[in-house]
């Protein structure tokens, strides 16, 4: 048995195993230096930002999702060309050319959940047309599920405070319009004395919202609360000192919220 394995060993072919190992290893460190430094990812989505501020004010999801898109294709063309020395005239350093090329082609998504950038599905609901001539057409939805009526005063990228009347981690729907109908329902059915549901705070990612507390805030997320004084946490995009203070701050806040019975 001894001889067996001995033999076994000595026709291993141990220069092959020991490449095998080295280019694991490296392969690992290339891994590790896929996460981007933050100043990059704050320089991507300044950069995201200003494209998406050069569309018409009325653009669709599907032309934002379109102009996100020529950007990162345009950023990977000019990445790789810097790697490849082949131009002079860039705003990419030669030095985060090579991590910012793996990010925008194989990253990607990871790099998208990093700094906060997402676009909701655009939705078109085809419902029997009883509307009367002329009438505005108003079947184009901002979030996934059915439209958030007026009333709701729905706020992409905005988290209120207030004290909660019904935790999210527990409470669940389907779309932000379900959040608000439960908010709604809520001060509705309240009993005297009871804080009345006046704020929903709804979250639509599919990866799951940023929080600073302990807890894991998942897909569907339907917070209900109330504050005498609604006042918003974050709009639109978190502060750099907040970001500078927190770990794993995302650019863009993910939730959705609004104020009701304002």
């Amino acid at each position: 048995m001894e001889e067996s394995i001995r033999i076994r060993k000595a026709a291993e072919p141990v220069e092959l195993i020991k490449l095998v190992k080295e280019i694991k290893k490296e392969f690992l460190r290339e891994e590790s230096r896929l996460e981007l430094p933050k100043q990059l990812k704050q320089k991507i989505m300044d950069e995201i930002l200003e494209r998406l501020r050069r569309l018409n004010a009325d653009a669709n999801l599907t032309e934002q999702r379109e102009a996100v898109e020529r950007w990162r294709k345009e950023k990977l063309k000019e990445a790789t060309q810097v790697t490849l020395k082949r131009t002079l005239n860039s705003t990419v350093l030669p030095e985060e050319a090579g991590m910012l090329a793996r990010a925008l082609e194989s990253g990607w998504s990871q790099l998208s959940e990093d700094i906060g950038l997402w676009i909701p599905v655009e939705i078109h609901n085809k419902e029997h047309d009883d509307k009367p001539e002329g009438a505005e057409d108003e079947d184009e939805e901002i979030l996934p599920g059915r439209q958030v009526p007026p009333e709701c005063h729905a706020e992409l990228h905005s988290d209120y405070d207030g004290i909660a009347v019904r935790w999210g981690l527990t409470f669940h729907r389907e779309s932000a319009f379900d959040c608000c109908q439960a908010c709604l329902d809520h001060a509705k059915n309240a009993k005297p004395g009871e804080n009345k549901c006046n704020i929903w705070v709804y979250c639509p990612s599919e990866t799951g919202c940023y929080s600073p507390d302990i807890y894991e805030h998942k897909h569907t997320e339907c917070w209900l609360k109330y504050a005498e004084k609604p006042r918003l946490n974050f709009k639109d995009r978190y502060p750099e000192w907040y970001r500078d203070s927190h770990r794993n701050v995302p650019v863009i806040v993910p939730w959705v919220s609004g104020v009701v019975g304002a």
